[in-house]
């Protein structure tokens, strides 16, 4: 522990389906780090998604709210299901996860791709197109289609019609490019900007934007991809890329793409970032079809937790203990169903999985 930290404080989202039971490492992997003195930390727990419907009345009730505000980060579990579909489309769980992402002004998603070696014969591609991958898709967060209005469904002569409208400003582009270049300069100072510009003005003016931030970077290389040939290069010949960047509905279907090179989607973490407090998340849904079977991946939450002491409580060191950690599990050969492939020693369930990781945590915290 820092001799300078104060007291940090998170807010504990499980949310519905697989969520609580890939939190359920988590909340022993804080325990550890606050009794063996490795961290100054408090938390509580919060309602939101489903479940909170279910006992509020509303996917993102307003004492969520406050206690996000109360925090210094928020983590995740994950959100909806089947059961929620015919509600009300503000009633729904997904309206919660936009909400927050607004109110807490988390206007940059950071969503990691590595592979683990360990995972290469886990993956769909061939090991020589994916070993060594390593990149980083940073995706606008609070702006874009999901956010534009007018929106909706109306009836027009007895026809209905959906609108939802695809709108950036200048200020969202620029701050969002930031984000990338920034991240560039810490990595291989490469961003690929990601666009539509050949048919969408919101893309024209996002390539405008890209290059006028730019000149500030001039040690960073940029590029421009349309987004359908980004789809295809992911897949083709992903190691080339550094950093991607791209608007909201774009980043919302390539970093998912990405999440297969590495193995299983069970493998991605994210971290929405830009306002006071950040947002940490696994990439993956609630999974309501193995939710209870004890057979969820819980790397994607352990890793979440690693970029929540990386990015909101500057804690480089613990986000690198966990990050080990569960290499260290891999190369011992144990997998969850989602992973498992070459080199697998053992399919082992999410309770066993997060057991693993977690007594590996206590081994490198011993031998630091």
């Amino acid at each position: 522990m820092k001799s300078e930290e104060r007291m940090k404080k998170i807010l504990l989202l499980p949310g519905d389906g697989i969520g609580p039971e890939v939190f359920g490492p988590v909340q022993g992997i804080l325990e550890h780090l606050v009794k063996s003195g490795h961290a100054l930390l408090e938390w509580e727990d919060g309602l939101i998604g489903g479940i909170a419907t279910d006992r509020t009345g509303f996917p993102l009730p307003p004492e969520t709210v406050e206690k996000a505000d109360r925090c210094d980060a928020v983590l995740l579990g994950a959100v909806g299901g089947p059961k929620y579909d015919t509600l009300p489309y503000d009633k729904r769980p997904e309206r919660a996860l936009l909400g927050i992402r607004e109110h807490l002004g988390a206007f940059a998603n950071l969503r990691p791709a590595r592979l683990f070696p360990e995972l290469s014969g886990s993956s769909t591609l061939k090991p020589e197109v994916i070993s060594d991958l390593d990149l980083m898709v940073v995706r606008e967060l609070t702006g874009g289609i999901y956010f534009g209005k007018p929106r909706g469904i109306v009836t027009e002569e007895g026809i209905r019609r959906g609108i939802n409208t695809e709108t950036y400003t200048e200020p969202e582009i620029d701050r969002i490019m930031r984000v990338a270049f920034d991240l560039a300069r810490k990595r291989r100072k490469k961003v690929t900007s990601v666009d539509k510009a050949n048919v969408l003005e919101s893309s024209v003016l996002w390539r405008e934007v890209a290059e006028s931030v730019h000149k500030k970077y001039p040690d960073v290389e940029l590029s421009h991809m349309y987004v359908d040939n980004a789809a295809m290069q992911l897949v083709r010949n992903p190691k080339q890329f550094d950093v991607l960047v791209t608007g909201n509905l774009f980043g919302d279907i390539l970093s998912d793409e990405a999440a297969q090179l590495t193995g299983s989607i069970g493998m991605l973490a994210s971290a929405s970032i830009g306002g006071k407090t950040g947002l940490y998340e696994p990439i993956h849904g609630s999974a309501p079809d193995i939710a209870g079977k004890d057979i969820a991946n819980p790397l994607a939450m352990i890793l979440s937790l690693a970029l929540l002491f990386r990015y909101s409580l500057d804690r480089e060191d613990l986000a690198g203990f966990l990050e080990t950690s569960v290499r260290n599990v891999l190369k011992e050969g144990y997998r969850t169903t989602d992973i498992r492939g070459d080199g697998t020693k053992k399919i082992v369930g999410t309770r066993e999985m997060g057991e693993k990781v977690f007594l590996e945590l206590k081994k490198v915290l011993e031998n630091k």
